[in-house]
């Protein structure tokens, strides 16, 4: 992917997830934006791209950030506004992985997996994804989440359109934070 686009997604990112007024626009209950008044508001603001940079967004880059449809556009997940992304509550795996670093395992052994300034705890299929998931703050370690086990207990889990598994918290009961370093 080209820094052009990289950009763009990152940029597009933190407008869809976190700060829409940044441009002046509004996100509806379930984080979704039409398309037109998306690309109207970035080239006011001096951002100009096109649908098809839009498309190809979505459809394209290997995080899938961002959903389309209905001529809508909203982040798949990772949002810190409150949206109702009206993920029907599914059973999980049986386990589940989460990236980290190490500076983090004594809150995360003591407080389990928290949002943090997200709506829900981001988790990975597998260990590779969670992997590369933590190598962006350093050195990553994966930690392994008993997912059937918090699902039996009433634990809540939902998959993004990306594939992000997302849950509300994981106590720390429910995860083994001797994982691998990778």
């Amino acid at each position: 992917m080209t820094t052009n686009i990289v950009a763009t997604s990152r940029f597009l990112s933190y407008i869809l997830r976190h700060r829409p007024d940044t441009i002046g626009v509004h996100l509806d209950e379930g984080g979704w934006i039409p398309v037109d008044t998306l690309l109207n508001a970035l080239a006011h603001h001096g951002r100009p791209i096109t649908r098809e940079m839009i498309n190809q967004l979505a459809a394209g880059t290997d995080k899938r950030r961002f959903e389309i449809t209905n001529d809508r556009i909203r982040a798949a997940q990772g949002h810190s506004l409150q949206v109702d992304l009206h993920l029907p509550p599914v059973a999980p795996p049986s386990l589940l992985y989460h990236g980290t670093v190490q500076r983090f395992l004594a809150r995360i052994r003591d407080e389990g997996l928290q949002p943090r300034g997200r709506t829900h705890v981001h988790l990975s299929a597998d260990p590779q994804s969670a992997a590369s998931v933590g190598a962006r703050r350093g050195h990553p370690t994966v930690l392994i989440v008993d997912a059937a086990g918090m699902h039996r207990q009433g634990y809540n889990f939902y998959q993004a359109a990306n594939g992000v598994w997302l849950t509300k918290h994981v106590p720390p009961r429910w995860l083994n934070t001797s994982s691998s370093t990778w």
